[in-house]
């Protein structure tokens, strides 16, 4: 569906989870550049990224964000309105209790942070107050956690895989799931500044 083609209780969501990959940096920096500063949801993002490369990433995302970016600790408390980045080469699991978790366990999809295990303990945590979002990516990694969160009542939305650099990731993630949303990078932002 289109954006102009839904109707959706906008005030029921309590947390963004998005997934990307290679081809997603300028979307996320343009999210994060365009969001209404007022946009009070935790997001919580699980990106691929070089998994030595420790600094530089959150930085640049960063200069351009609205909102304040951090990579959590484990166990962190989480709070409205944060931008939470798994950090590099870690999984990032959304926890009972309002609290994040971190993991070094083994590679998912050939990725860590998995974006399918943040996916599926966010929606899992959140049920049909989540908002999940998969952009650009060269993988399957999403797909799975995608069609849980659906399962849970949770909001889908995809990049549109017409405006994606590499469309592999949001397309293996319609292949399973019936898809509420799929939305080029303009109308990803839109929606999201619909909720404030």
């Amino acid at each position: 569906m289109k954006l102009d083609q839904v109707s959706i209780d906008k005030s029921q969501y309590k947390a963004v989870v998005i997934g990307g990959s290679a081809g997603s940096f300028q979307i996320i920096t343009k999210i994060l550049s365009e969001i209404n500063p007022k946009f009070d949801l935790p997001i919580f993002m699980a990106l691929h990224r070089l998994k030595h490369v420790r600094n530089g990433f959150i930085e640049a995302l960063a200069l351009k964000s609205n909102k304040i970016i951090a990579e959590p600790e484990d166990k962190e408390q989480i709070k409205r309105g944060m931008v939470y980045l798994a950090p590099a080469n870690y999984h990032m699991y959304i926890e009972l209790g309002n609290k994040i978790a971190l993991s070094t366990e083994e590679m998912l999809n050939n990725s860590r942070p998995s974006i399918d295990l943040t996916f599926d303990t966010a929606s899992y945590v959140y049920k049909n107050k989540i908002i999940g979002i998969i952009l650009s990516g060269a993988n399957k990694d999403g797909a799975w956690g995608m069609k849980k969160l659906k399962e849970r009542g949770g909001l889908t939305i995809i990049q549109d895989p017409k405006d994606c650099t590499i469309d592999t990731m949001p397309t293996a993630a319609l292949n399973i799931t019936k898809i509420d949303l799929v939305l080029n990078p303009d109308n990803i932002v839109k929606f999201l500044n619909s909720l404030v």
